[in-house]
């Protein structure tokens, strides 16, 4: 089979393999489909934290069963996504029900190689079914859970004022899935064209293009003068995280999607007197999977909506980095395979 290997950053090569081989408790996966994300962005340029080359990258997974050990709870031919967060079971993390943040964690596409091949062998205790969803929406279900969990970690109130900071792919899954929980969302960005997609695919009314408006006036107007109680930072940037404390209400809760390299620093002055919460929101769980799934099924998502690139495998290599220096036009980008 053919594998595409990010060699270094900023060079991708194709190599042959051997097809995984059927073991005791994986399965083999027939890739269909694989979502591009800011991970795979930031390895192709050497920013990505967490990460070694070379490596196969992808962990945004749609796929089909041709090879399980038994036939129970998963069937060949069966369309499936993965959880692709590979957690130890026991140490204190797993202990606790946060397999998540597993201190031993394995990602795959991250710290093993990924879903950038024909096939892979993944645990079947990663296999989540695809209840229908077509291989498009599978492959949209992990980057949406990611919003999920950060929703979850934020205790989002109905009618709570909920800034979201970075219209990227999670950005937007994260401002739907605050809708759905009954946030009043506001997203803020540079990107003319994602803020447009805000309101026009997602029906989000408060939006601010911070390359024209400044942004505590504009939140002021928005909110009555009291500023959103929840702020999600899903921009992975330094600025915009050390200076989101600014911008929230007090007694609010600041969550860290993005993830960047550098330290936070903060005023410890303004988190003291709002009596802040900062909290970090690392992959997701199980049941986020489950709660977009069922969101999709029941048509509060769409996630079709999100696609607006396709690109064959065998042509990624000498489009990456279009894409790459597209963003402002790219919302979400699938690999198709044969």
């Amino acid at each position: 089979m053919i594998a595409l290997s990010c060699e270094t950053p900023g060079k991708f090569e194709f190599k042959e393999s051997a097809q995984p081989k059927p073991k005791q408790g994986y399965a083999v996966l027939k890739i269909k489909r694989i979502g591009i994300c800011g991970t795979d962005y930031h390895a192709f340029e050497g920013t990505q934290p967490f990460f070694n080359y070379p490596r196969i990258l992808g962990h945004e997974i749609a796929a089909e069963i041709i090879q399980l050990e038994t036939e129970q709870e998963f069937h060949i031919g069966e369309k499936v996504t993965i959880n692709p967060y590979f957690s130890c079971g026991s140490c204190i993390a797993c202990r606790n029900a946060k397999p998540n943040c597993c201190e031993k964690i394995s990602v795959f596409g991250v710290h093993e190689d990924g879903g950038m091949q024909e096939y892979i062998s993944v645990p079947e205790s990663s296999l989540i079914h695809g209840q229908g969803l077509s291989f498009d929406e599978l492959a949209l279900v992990e980057p949406l859970a990611i919003g999920a969990h950060g929703i979850k970690q934020s205790d989002l109130k109905t009618g709570e004022f909920v800034l979201i900071l970075g219209a990227g792919p999670i950005g937007l899954g994260t401002a739907s899935l605050a809708q759905i929980a009954g946030g009043n969302v506001i997203v803020a960005d540079y990107n003319a064209n994602r803020l447009d997609f805000c309101r026009n695919k997602l029906g989000i009314s408060h939006t601010i293009d911070l390359s024209q408006t400044d942004m505590s006036t504009r939140l002021k107007e928005i909110t009555g003068g009291d500023m959103p109680t929840v702020i999600i930072d899903c921009t992975g940037n330094q600025e915009a995280i050390n200076g989101a404390l600014k911008f929230l209400a007090h007694g609010g809760r600041l969550i860290l999607i993005g993830l960047q390299k550098k330290e936070i620093n903060i005023s410890h002055p303004e988190f003291h007197k709002r009596e802040a919460t900062m909290k970090s929101s690392r992959n997701a769980l199980s049941d986020d999977f489950a709660h977009v799934i069922n969101c999709i099924s029941n048509g509060l998502i769409r996630p079709l909506d999100f696609i607006s690139h396709r690109v064959t495998f065998e042509s990624l290599p000498q489009n990456f980095e279009k894409l790459l220096h597209s963003q402002q036009s790219v919302i979400k980008a699938l690999v198709e395979f044969e």
